[in-house]
């Protein structure tokens, strides 16, 4: 969803700002020098860009972060791959046991499959960031790819649970790392008028991965044979080759080269970023004010600066919102979807095909996230949008509880029009806040802790969601989804009150509002004056 924070270069500059923080008006004003106004300006001009002028402007950054999109639709076509198989008959049959007139698989073994990878993710995530900020994001991309391939070629030769469990338990770790390079590298490169439409872009990465693999299950799924499954983990090796051949004319990010002191490295980054020669020198002076101005908030940079003073609040803007989506029953639609269909009477084929529609739902609502995001606010996209589900999520349940055939097709059919509502709301946004409101030079290590935040609550669902789902167990069915309405109403008490608005403000500008303790309510009517010296 790296390591960039910022500090003062004096005690003296925060509390100066702290002072002309207006205690009776939303207007903050903050005297700025010659120098710092003249870069603001510029930055200012960048702000206001167009989404084609941007991509004008700096087509080589743009085109690096479609780049990471690809990782991110690459990762998710495999883990739907991995993730799909409970669907499959015979993947039930070759690893199940009997149960009445079909195959069932234990359980314990999909409490491990679907609770375990989100584990190794938070593994992946946490490690990685730790690595990135000392070798770069490069590096530890390449070595997410080597850990996925060793995975798919598990999940290719596993006849065994145990061994079918060592791969989903790797590509945990594997995604884990992507995910959280990823989003970093987006934060960090995109332009700023590009920065909502993009990370609001990955998620339709996601679901289109998602929709390759449903097309593929649908093709293959039906087969008697190991390939209905198998065929779907052969096809995995094309995603990881072709992101492997192109990482090595990655230009590194300039933030990590700057922070370890790399200027020149960084000003011939950000050519390749497609900067001119004074732009690229312009935003490392820009890079190394935002990255010196709060080192006296993050000095550093561990995992406990991100608790500390302002951080802490931004910590957790950046951090809720995906914590949300593991609270808003995405667990339930997305691993239980196809199997509850099959056991609400509809058939293999049937099911497949419906999971085909999920995703492509789950692709229009995010499409529709890129005209929302600016315009309905981060804030207000969210919130909205979480009220939606939660209306779903508990109307779903009612109708599960009457569970005559016409209302348990009504189920279905919510189920469908939740993917579509969820990935045009809190689907794309929790992605930008965090992207855009962690501290910069703490991005990657808050982003790892949003990812292990939200594999953490997605561990407890893969280990609990079978004991409450199946039918030799709970057999609640779909009547879960109380469970997660009442857990999303809690959630959006929390976004009425704690979440501000920051569509179109700066990394500079989102420093000075959490410095300066800014309320919730006041981040919307935000605006920065500069004045000359007095």
């Amino acid at each position: 969803m790296s390591a960039s924070s910022s500090r003062h270069t004096m005690e003296s500059i925060q509390d100066q700002m702290s002072s002309k923080a207006l205690k009776t008006s939303t207007v903050i004003e903050v005297e700025t020098e010659p120098s710092i106004r003249s870069q603001n300006s510029a930055h200012d001009a960048i702000k206001d860009e167009t989404y084609l002028q941007a991509i004008r402007s700096h087509p080589g950054a743009f085109m690096w972060c479609l780049y990471m999109v690809w990782v991110m639709l690459s990762s998710n076509y495999i883990n739907t791959a991995g993730g799909s198989v409970l669907g499959i008959p015979r993947f039930r049959k070759d690893f199940g046991s009997p149960y009445e007139d079909d195959y069932v698989l234990p359980a314990a073994w999909q409490s491990a499959y679907f609770g375990a990878p989100s584990a190794a993710g938070v593994l992946g995530a946490m490690g990685s960031a730790t690595i990135a900020d000392q070798l770069g994001r490069k590096p530890v991309l390449g070595l997410g790819f080597l850990i996925k391939a060793i995975s798919t070629t598990l999940q290719v030769t596993a006849t065994t649970n145990p061994v079918f469990f060592g791969a989903m338990v790797l590509n945990g770790v594997s995604s884990g790392t992507l995910t959280t390079m990823a989003f970093t590298y987006i934060g960090e490169v995109s332009p700023t008028a590009l920065r909502g439409i993009l990370s609001a872009g990955t998620p339709i990465a996601i679901c289109f991965g998602g929709l390759c693999a449903a097309i593929l299950t649908n093709y293959a799924g039906t087969q008697d044979s190991r390939w209905a499954y198998r065929t779907g983990f052969v096809s995995e090796y094309g995603f990881v080759v072709v992101s492997a051949v192109i990482l090595p004319f990655m230009p590194e990010s300039p933030w990590f080269l700057v922070g370890r002191g790399k200027s020149k490295q960084a000003l011939r980054m950000l050519q390749k970023l497609s900067y001119s020669e004074i732009d690229a020198e312009a935003e490392v002076k820009s890079i190394v004010n935002t990255l010196e101005k709060s080192k006296q908030e993050t000095s550093g940079a561990s995992y406990v600066d991100c608790f500390r003073r302002s951080n802490l609040r931004r910590t957790i803007i950046s951090v809720a919102p995906s914590s949300i989506q593991a609270l808003s029953g995405v667990a339930f639609v997305a691993s239980y979807s196809t199997y509850y269909q099959q056991l609400a009477g509809f058939s293999t084929q049937m099911s497949f095909r419906l999971f085909i529609t999920q995703q492509i739902l789950s692709i229009f609502g995010n499409f529709c996230s890129w005209f929302l995001i600016d315009r309905a606010g981060r804030r207000g996209l969210t919130l909205w949008g979480v009220a939606l589900l939660t209306v779903i999520l508990l109307i779903t349940g009612a109708l599960a509880v009457v569970a005559t055939p016409g209302m348990i097709k009504g189920t279905v059919a919510l189920l469908l029009l939740y993917c579509y509502l969820y990935n045009a709301t809190i689907g794309a946004t929790a992605f930008t806040v965090m992207t855009e409101t962690a501290t910069p030079r703490l991005r990657a290590k808050t982003a790892s802790l949003a990812f292990v935040f939200q594999s953490a609550l997605f561990t407890m669902w893969g280990f609990v969601l079978p004991y409450l789902f199946n039918p030799d167990k709970a057999n609640l069915g779909a009547k879960v989804t109380f469970i997660f309405g009442g857990l999303s109403v809690l959630c959006l008490v929390y976004l009425w009150f704690c979440q501000p608005e920051t569509t179109g403000l700066s990394y500079e500008e989102l420093d000075e509002l959490f410095i300066n303790r800014v309320p919730t309510r006041k981040f919307k009517d935000y605006r920065k004056r500069t004045t000359g010296p007095a």
